[in-house]
């Protein structure tokens, strides 16, 4: 393997129909190489089905994971976030071909990166590590983790829909997700990035059938891919309650009343923990109707 930070991770839920899964990984190889890299190679994910429960069993995917990195001639040194950049606009090339396909509705990343790697299911909170026997393999080593569990209300389950998604982890709901999709569609035709060569390739932002938290975790990635650092991505998603705060210092106000012209707030009840794989941090929404405890641990 590459060093560390050289390489991209991702993991990947296929469909258990042997000709629809390799359907699905030609597209994504083909794909992969059509933005010049190349897959170092695929491995099958440890399960244990037994600690899942019945209708996840009949419903499990084929979990494996990808290994991609980039040839000599396309690395680059401008900043450490390019090979994420690349593998951004590689993952949403291959949710694109994936919806022109038969076997494509069987196949989901749900995370391909060069820091963080997403092991998720529809699992209870105790199941998890032994349905993932390399969650308690002593080789692997992480300086942080995101952990969440929750038991969904307004999705149907499913391996997809699971917590947690690329960036996110969500307890609540987005109570404007209609209007936020809505004008992020609109946005599309004007956005323009100078760390991109092809904007149009990342497009939709919001993937069709996505949840209110996946919607979120969509917009979140573009934001922070795009140059904005993880927490100010955050700020303009999730607004203090700024306009009515005398208290408030003029330089923070001021940050709020600028980025509201440019992105209206997500509002919740809404408790969201979020990691890039370097930074890890929680909010609650500006309403306050979703209350949250917080703790951390270092060692």
């Amino acid at each position: 393997m590459p060093e560390a930070g050289e390489y991209g991770v991702g993991m990947v839920f296929l469909p258990r129909a042997e000709h629809q899964r390799a359907e699905c990984e030609r597209i994504i190889g083909d794909v992969v190489t059509s933005k010049a890299c190349r897959v170092l190679g695929w491995r099958d994910v440890p399960t244990d089905p037994q600690h899942a429960g019945s209708q996840a069993r009949r419903a499990q995917p084929v979990i494996r994971q990808l290994f991609v990195t980039r040839s000599a001639l396309t690395l680059e040194t401008d900043d450490d976030a390019s090979l994420d950049r690349t593998l951004y606009a590689i993952r949403k090339r291959i949710e694109s071909e994936l919806r022109s396909t038969a076997a494509g509705g069987g196949c989901y990343l749900a995370s391909l990166s060069s820091r963080t790697i997403v092991y998720k299911g529809m699992l209870r909170a105790e199941q998890l590590s032994g349905f993932y026997p390399d969650l308690s393999d002593t080789a692997v080593v992480s300086g942080l983790a995101l952990v969440h569990s929750r038991f969904s209300t307004n999705t149907f389950p499913s391996w997809p829909l699971a917590h947690p998604y690329r960036l996110i982890a969500h307890n609540g709901e987005i109570n404007t997700v209609r209007g936020n999709r809505s004008w992020m569609r609109m946005r599309e035709s004007l956005l323009a990035s100078p760390r991109f060569d092809d904007v149009a390739e990342l497009l939709p932002v919001l993937s069709p059938g996505q949840s209110d938290s996946a919607s979120f975790d969509s917009v979140l990635e573009l934001l922070v891919l795009s140059g904005r650092p993880l927490a100010h991505a955050m700020a303009m998603l999730i607004p203090e309650a700024w306009e009515g705060d005398a208290t408030m210092p003029p330089d923070r106000r001021a940050f709020f009343e600028y980025h509201a012209s440019l992105m209206e707030p997500w509002d919740g009840p809404a408790a969201i923990a979020f990691t890039d794989g370097r930074q890890i941090g929680a909010m609650t929404d500006r309403n306050g109707l979703r209350p949250a405890r917080l703790g951390g641990h270092r060692r």
